[in-house]
């Protein structure tokens, strides 16, 4: 179901949990500003959600309420696993939903990273 992608934090939902250590995930990367970690239903051979750690409901609220660390770290975080999945020679590609909309179904920013086949056009029509 889809969400409110401005409305405030729960800090309930599913990616904060995971961050808490509450839920279990398949990680692909961690540091101080960001996880990566395997989608449970993945769309692509590749299919990895990375997550900033801090508490952002939406790419709205990230990019005006991150600090400039919070920000660059996170954004050379999803630039490491995509070249740790040797994704970039072949190309890959980066979505994060917004709002209803935008189909966001998480409240907690995060950034989907596609890869392992050719991807095709980016909306249908």
């Amino acid at each position: 179901m889809a969400v409110n992608g401005t409305g405030p934090y729960d800090p309930q939902n599913v990616f904060a949990r995971i961050l808490r250590g509450e839920l279990p995930c398949k990680k692909v990367y961690e540091d101080e500003y960001a996880l990566a970690f395997h989608d449970i239903a993945p769309k692509a051979p590749v299919h990895v959600l990375v997550i900033p750690k801090g508490p952002f409901v939406s790419f709205a609220d990230f990019s005006s309420k991150g600090t400039e660390a919070e920000i660059t770290g996170f954004t050379r975080a999803v630039g490491k696993v995509a070249r740790d999945l040797k994704l970039e020679a072949p190309g890959y590609r980066l979505l994060s939903n917004v709002g209803v909309a935008g189909g966001q179904e998480v409240p907690h920013f995060h950034v989907h990273l596609f890869g392992g086949r050719a991807l095709g056009a980016m909306l249908p029509g």
